[in-house]
């Protein structure tokens, strides 16, 4: 019994849909009303956000920062020690990871 069930098991994580990996030094995310957090390195670009405010937090839940985004394409440099972080523009969160 236990080799059936071993078997079926395998034979249906193998039916699963394979993930394609994305280049971790770029990451971005999107959301309905569009507006998108990439991240490479310490530079950060928020897209379709004028008007908004970007936070970032550390894991903690300390802010660290709030920047007024005054145009729909704005790049920032964030002169942020290593560490993960939490942004926020809106309803867009990310986190991310600065080396």
């Amino acid at each position: 019994m236990k080799k059936i069930s071993l078997i079926f098991l395998l034979m249906l994580l193998m039916g699963l849909p394979v993930m394609a990996m994305e280049d971790p030094e770029t990451e971005s995310i999107e959301t309905i009303n569009s507006a998108s957090i990439s991240v490479n390195g310490n530079t950060v670009r928020v897209a379709n956000a004028n008007g908004e405010v970007l936070e970032v937090f550390n894991l903690t839940g300390a802010k660290v920062a709030s920047i007024r985004i005054d145009s729909p394409d704005k790049t920032l440099n964030l002169n942020l020690s290593k560490g993960c972080y939490i942004l926020k523009v809106g309803k867009v969160v990310r986190k991310i990871s600065i080396r």
